[in-house]
């Protein structure tokens, strides 16, 4: 499942937007073993070719015609611990891969011929068109993933959902956004996902287009709508940015924020109780398609782990951006 469908399996470590590069695959003849790791979900044009054949979106090898198998190098976005794994062979059918295999490494270079690969999984056999999710026991931290399939064929996409490792140690002293994906940072639940997920919201870079954000419903009773984000690492927030790239006639008329400081508290429980959370942005306006930087309108809350953005009364948001520095 893609990092924008509604279920949540950790950051996609393999995110070719978070920085996730292919290195080398010994074959990739059909298609090219970059499409594997693009966030999109795969598509199929029934009648486009190229010089090689059928085009196909995601990795394919050639046919094999002798002993052995193909397999793949991903440089991982950043270092992380693995939960979860997803092998996506949709819109492969008759040439899908009929089984792989995941190793990885820790290397602060290339791997080479003398990298000793550690087993991520057993054998697992896949179908045509399907998405397959492996759960991942090992807590180790790894860098480098290896997708061995078996003999040959294509797979559509390769999620790697885990944790990101991040030396906090040597970043005390920065300023950093706190909530980007790519050092924790994650949403936990919203009350309406309409037209835009709310993973959106803390991905890397400025939105592509309306669809590339969080947006809701058009609200037609009382209240408002609104989105809890838990931080990357626990922190003293300097700055909030709120980007309605690409919201024009739906964008959120206004925004306010509460926060928390949260140690061992279940996901599950804290939409209740974050009606009660202190306020760190008082209620704001927003405009149209721009970026709205605040500062001085932020309270002094002291550190926090969570934020609950409320919108007024519905609309959408592109970005949200928490700047600050770590609590160590």
């Amino acid at each position: 499942m893609s990092q924008s469908t509604a279920i949540w399996y950790g950051v996609n470590l393999a995110s070719e937007r978070l920085g996730a590069k292919a290195l080398f695959a010994n074959d990739d003849f059909f298609a090219p073993k970059e499409r594997m790791l693009q966030d999109s979900d795969p598509v199929f044009i029934a009648d486009k070719y190229d010089d090689n054949g059928k085009w196909m979106d995601g990795w394919e090898t050639r046919r094999k015609r002798g002993q052995g198998y193909d397999y793949c190098v991903v440089q991982l976005a950043v270092s992380g611990r693995i939960n979860k794994v997803e092998i996506d062979t949709r819109h492969f059918t008759g040439n899908f891969a009929p089984a792989a295999m995941l190793e990885a490494c820790f290397s602060r270079s290339a791997p080479n011929d003398s990298t000793v690969w550690t087993p991520l999984t057993d054998t697992v056999a896949l179908e045509g068109n399907t998405q397959r999710l492996v759960d991942i026991t090992s807590d180790e931290v790894y860098t480098h993933i290896r997708l061995n399939i078996y003999p040959d064929g294509g797979v559509a996409r390769l999620r790697i959902y885990g944790q990101p490792e991040v030396e906090w140690s040597g970043l005390a002293t920065q300023s950093l956004d706190l909530l980007a994906m790519e050092v924790g940072g994650y949403a936990i639940s919203a009350n309406d996902e309409h037209f835009g997920t709310k993973h959106n919201l803390n991905l890397p870079g400025k939105g592509i287009n309306m669809g590339d954000g969080w947006e809701t419903r058009r609200r037609r009773e009382p209240g408002n709508d609104w989105v809890i984000l838990a931080l990357g690492h626990r922190g003293e927030i300097e700055e909030i940015i709120i980007d309605t790239a690409f919201f024009k006639g739906n964008f959120a008329d206004a925004c306010s924020i509460q926060v928390a400081d949260i140690k061992a508290l279940p996901d599950s429980t804290l939409a209740a109780q974050s009606l009660y959370w202190q306020e760190l942005l008082p209620k704001s306006q927003l405009g149209a398609d721009q970026e709205h930087v605040f500062r001085e309108a932020l309270l002094k809350v002291g550190p926090i782990t969570h934020l609950r953005v409320n919108i007024y009364p519905d609309g959408g948001i592109s970005r949200i951006r928490a700047i600050g520095k770590p609590v160590l």
